[in-house]
């Protein structure tokens, strides 16, 4: 895929032949990873788009669906597929830091003493599941929030680097609202996408059945390891964005802020608090990991618009009044998307 000739400025620097060949690469064993992971989970196909993209703009996601819908199969598959270490941390209102991140223990040695050794937590992996993220207490989710944003922790004075790549998926229910602690906004907004899991349609539905029900499929094939991941992650930054791309997705970000003079008068009734400029660089990262997964060198204002509902959903507050009238964050989004045009 060639890149829109509309505007060619761009304040990146242009990727060489190499760099070329490299996305054309890229592309190629991306397409592998889905067609391996299509083996293992049934539909969900733009669910598993948004979860790659996520992982190339080194970001992290939160899933939101029902419980059933086979969000834990597709993370550990995806691990699989990628032999990434995989970790699953079941969040519950007992859940203690330190569960999480590990702690020093008291061990003996050869010689009869006694020193304390650093014993690592569940976090210490490439791919990170906190299933139910919302059902630990704040001071839990905080722990795992730190690991997300500095990709490192911190326990009793001692600092210790995680793994690389480090990809958290966090998982929402968004049903059972009962005894759980909601993720305040300053929070949610560390993760780079919010990705919802809808019900598959009735021709997918029967080959789960078929699936499912029967012998214990084969394991999936390793696709790519955490060397390649790293190379494809560097790879996505460089990719060169036009400055009218960049315009674009401020301009996006910015019609979402009620208080600013950007925001369409329809949304300001709607919407308490707008997305900050985290969602920004989010919409960028993600617009860049996007196009390098079509084989495309140059991000457009197409790929700005494709990642806006994962990253600003999540990121805006809407008032009483949008919930009176059916308006959700997804819906609001939508709608900007469809009114923006590019920018010259």
């Amino acid at each position: 895929m060639t890149p829109s000739p509309e505007v060619s400025t761009s304040a990146d620097p242009e990727l060489d032949s190499n760099d070329v060949r490299a996305v054309a690469e890229l592309a190629e064993s991306l397409a592998a990873v889905r067609a391996e992971l299509a083996r293992a989970v049934i539909g969900q196909t733009e669910v598993v788009d948004r979860l790659l993209t996520c992982l190339l703009a080194r970001g992290h996601a939160l899933l939101m669906g029902v419980p059933g819908l086979a969000k834990t199969l597709l993370v550990r598959k995806l691990a699989e597929t990628l032999c990434f270490d995989f970790s699953r941390i079941q969040f519950t209102p007992d859940l203690m830091p330190m569960d999480i991140t590990g702690t020093d223990i008291l061990q003996e040695n050869e010689s009869g003493g006694r020193s304390f050794e650093f014993m690592k937590g569940p976090v210490f992996a490439g791919i990170v599941l906190a299933d139910e993220i919302n059902r630990a207490p704040a001071k839990t989710q905080a722990a795992m929030l730190e690991a997300m944003q500095e990709r490192r922790i911190t326990v009793l004075g001692k600092s210790f680097d995680l793994p690389d790549p480090f990809f958290v998926l966090a998982t929402q229910n968004p049903v059972e609202q009962e005894g759980t602690y909601p993720l305040p906004e300053a929070q949610l907004d560390r993760f780079m996408f919010l990705i919802e899991v809808d019900y598959p349609t009735e021709e997918e539905e029967v080959q789960i059945a078929r699936l499912t029900t029967g012998e214990e499929p084969p394991p999936l094939t390793e696709m790519l390891d955490a060397a390649r991941i790293l190379e494809m992650q560097r790879l996505v930054r460089r990719i060169p964005v036009p400055d009218h791309v960049y315009a674009h997705a401020v301009q996006l970000v910015r019609r979402t802020r009620p208080a600013g003079g950007e925001a369409p008068a329809w949304l300001k009734p709607l919407v308490a608090w707008g997305a900050g400029p985290r969602a920004v660089q989010s919409l960028v990262l993600g617009a860049k990991a996007r196009a390098a997964m079509q084989g495309s060198y140059m991000v457009r204002v197409e790929d700005v618009q494709a990642v806006a509902s994962p990253v600003l959903g999540h990121r805006i507050v809407t008032t009483f009044s949008a919930e009176a009238e059916g308006q959700t964050p997804a819906r609001i989004v939508e709608r900007l998307v469809s009114e923006s045009g590019p920018v010259q």
